[in-house]
């Protein structure tokens, strides 16, 4: 059953009566009036600020594939134990449960706005053990129940917070896999007008099947999707991804700026989204929360069309999750602007999807997690937010949310875990926006004889305060060079200090550093070719290991 009352909707019907075709156009227009009762409505706001501002150590994003795809039977206990029932115990205190939303208007909960997702069909050209035969959202419909129901239900009975979060443009459904024609929905087929684009006349940023948000219709669905989950279930806010995908307006997508008319489009909705939340609010006796996961430059942003400055000094969210395909900033950058508004802000650690094998191995492991994390907290950021690491039962997240936790277990800092490339593929010259220097072997760099090249490694924590049993780390800057090399070539500095002892391994250079050289924040490392040596140098890759001595 869902929880909330049915005078909450009745409530929510007469206000949609009485404002008519004025809410539909709510987007467009100046901040509508807030909803009476001004008392009520003033201590409704300080217990969302205070909800805001709750202690979450982490936040972790499923996406809602278990309904989908990994359930052998529908019933509760299986659809909780692939990715919910193992959050007891950790340090996650908040789930955001996606129902999926791949395609724009498909759900796996029991939507009457949007396309409920319950087929079965095995598509062609599916691997085997792939396709949709395991998708069990039509089943737990049918028994009364939804997998957004049953989330929340757990998530009651173990006092875990619980967002609903809705990808605002998903656009999965223009893959060329398999599983691309199934996700496009009937509202696609129906009104190819709303699209950005087309399969012959695909836009020059994006993908073609995102939906248009410069149309009013796409505006009032997407409120439509949000208000319905905020009316008809019990959750604790919502969180909108403009994460996924980067596309929702005409020039953004001919790869253009957006227009400021474009972005008083999106505020509107943002706005609209706000209003509606503290009417539903008032009506249930208990806030909820906005939050959005966007990039992390204002400038990259509103070069979209989210203005997010805007909608920080109007007060329209709570929670700001920032970064996501690529980080352009330090994250002190969104920390000082999210708690400059008055936002809690949960820097957001992705997968990484640099191409190279070995660097990708070095950052999708625990102990490059560990030091992202590290990074996080030293940023002064609230708490760490995960996305498309959906299992509960991983190492991290019994570590990540506690730097006390992290001070004493194996780390590996890199300049830069995620990727920076896909800003210009979602936006043209995006890589304007950049705000650090990067080194991956996205980003490499050429050293040339007697010239040093700076480059600049965080680190978040005191590595000579870190001596567990009276013993420090062992503490490794390891460089990797690009082609033929001799080691004694390449001069190397860490804040200022030579590095003269080095253990070449490969096409890497491992140079022990003593922990108590590296600094908490910034760290300077200094490259230098030597005069006598090659013509040139490529570094393309730079990781601080850091070993504690193992437990007897």
């Amino acid at each position: 059953m869902r929880s909330c009352h049915a005078s909450a909707r009745r409530w929510n019907a007469c206000v949609l009566l009485a404002v008519g075709w004025a809410a539909f156009r709510a987007d467009v227009l100046p901040a509508a009036e807030p909803p009476s009762q001004p008392a009520a409505l003033e201590q409704l706001r300080k217990e969302r600020h205070k909800a805001a501002h709750r202690k979450r150590r982490i936040i972790m994003n499923n996406d809602g594939n278990e309904a989908v795809y990994q359930c052998d039977e529908p019933t509760r206990a299986e659809f909780l134990k692939h990715r919910t029932t193992g959050i007891v115990g950790t340090q996650i205190d908040t789930l955001f449960y996606c129902t999926w939303s791949s395609g724009f208007s498909h759900f796996t909960h029991n939507t009457k706005v949007g396309k409920v997702f319950d087929t079965k069909a095995n598509p062609p050209g599916a691997a085997r053990g792939y396709g949709f035969a395991k998708n069990i959202t039509g089943d737990l419909i049918r028994q009364g129940t939804d997998p957004l129901q049953l989330v929340i239900d757990f998530c009651r009975q173990h006092d875990v917070e619980v967002f609903w979060s809705m990808r605002m443009n998903d656009t999965h459904d223009a893959s060329g896999s398999w599983y691309g024609p199934p996700l496009f929905p009937p509202l696609k087929k129906e009104h190819p007008e709303w699209l950005l684009g087309s399969r012959d006349k695909r836009p020059k940023r994006g993908r073609w099947t995102a939906v248009d948000y410069g149309r009013p219709e796409i505006r009032d669905l997407a409120f439509r999707f949000v208000e319905e989950v905020c009316r008809d279930y019990d959750v604790d806010g919502v969180e909108l991804d403009f994460f996924r995908h980067l596309n929702y307006f005409k020039r953004p997508s001919r790869g253009l700026p957006a227009s400021q008319e474009e972005c008083d489009m999106m505020s509107g909705l943002l706005r609209r989204i706000r209003e509606m939340t503290e009417r539903v609010g008032l009506a249930r006796g208990r806030p909820i929360l906005v939050a959005v996961r966007v990039p992390d430059s204002p400038g990259y942003c509103k070069a979209h069309g989210l203005d997010l400055l805007r909608w920080l000094e109007e007060g329209l969210i709570d929670i700001l999750v920032p970064s996501g395909y690529f980080r352009l900033n330090p994250w002190e950058v969104s920390v000082e602007l999210g708690h400059r508004h008055g936002v809690a802000v949960y820097p957001c650690l992705s997968e990484s999807r640099i191409s190279d094998s070995e660097a990708r191995k070095i950052r999708m492991s625990d102990e490059s997690y560990r030091a992202r994390a590290m990074n996080v907290w030293a940023s002064g950021a609230d708490g760490v937010y995960t996305f498309n690491r959906a299992d509960p039962t991983l190492r991290i997240y019994r570590e990540i949310g506690d730097p006390q936790t992290l001070r004493t277990l194996d780390k590996v800092y890199t300049t830069g875990a995620r990727g920076v490339r896909g800003a210009n593929s979602w936006q043209a010259g995006g890589l304007r926006f950049l705000g650090y220097a990067p080194l991956s072997p996205q980003r490499p760099r050429v050293l040339k004889p007697g010239e040093p090249v700076t480059v600049e490694l965080p680190v978040g924590e005191d590595l000579a305060a870190s001596k567990p049993g009276g013993t420090l780390p062992d503490v490794r800057l390891a460089v990797r060079i690009k082609g033929d090399f001799r080691p004694e070539e390449l001069a190397v500095r860490l804040n200022g200090k030579p590095l003269a002892e080095r253990e070449p391994s490969g096409r890497w250079i491992r140079l022990p550093v003593n922990p108590a050289d590296v600094r908490k924040g910034p760290n300077r490392v200094e490259m230098t070719l030597k005069p006598d040596g090659k013509d040139k140098l490529v570094v393309d890759d730079l990781v601080l290991w850091v070993r504690h001595p193992k437990k007897p």
